[in-house]
């Protein structure tokens, strides 16, 4: 019996990993979640790096250039329009958020699509041929398919931030105003004569 190719040990070692990040970006995009202070930011860093590395790896080609550049738009689009659908909770607990459940899903699929069809590209169609960065930015598909999630969720995440941001500002105006009266009450029951029986 021959011993597996280095590409199909690969492939058994990443598919649980991949399998793991498929159902938590999954529960991510359609259930009701705490807004972590961390995760939006890390977002906001990692995709705008990833997309000038992409951009890059492309800078040859203006066409994919453009692809990404549209996916990029999109995206942020799509972004926006899920902020809209999404339902905010300030709650005693924390702050909540559920997504869209439909733009959730599709988003979703595309990601997993986007993942087997990248694995059938590498594994089952070109298995001799060298997979790096730069050919990953050859296909101009796959750059506006990135470009479409990374803009949404650069988006969402900028979203979510200033939505966090406006809350807490909002609170702490709150507790500044309550401050305020208590300490109007409190010296208008110093200030008021004392009467002498």
């Amino acid at each position: 019996m021959p011993a597996p190719s280095p590409s199909t040990l690969t492939l058994l070692v990443l598919l649980p990993l991949i399998t793991w990040r498929v159902y938590a970006r999954f529960r991510r995009m359609v259930g009701r979640q705490r807004l972590s202070r961390i995760r939006p930011w890390i977002t906001l860093v990692i995709f705008p790096v990833l997309i000038v590395l992409l951009g890059f790896a492309a800078r040859e080609h203006l066409d994919r250039l453009c692809w990404l550049a549209g996916g990029l738009g999109l995206g942020a689009w799509l972004g926006v329009f899920g902020l809209g659908k999404t339902r905010f909770e300030p709650t005693p607990q924390g702050l909540f958020y559920t997504p869209n459940a439909h733009l959730g899903i599709a988003l979703s699929l595309l990601f997993v699509a986007r993942i087997v069809y990248r694995l059938v590209e590498v594994y089952l169609i070109a298995p001799g041929m060298p997979n790096g960065l730069g050919d990953f930015a050859r296909s101009p598909l796959t750059l506006a398919v990135f470009g479409l999630l990374a803009g949404y969720y650069i988006s969402y995440a900028f979203g979510l931030v200033r939505w966090r941001f406006r809350v807490l500002r909002a609170k702490r105006e709150r507790e500044a105003l309550k401050g305020d009266a208590e300490f109007s009450v409190d010296r208008a029951g110093a200030d008021k004569p004392h009467q002498v029986d």
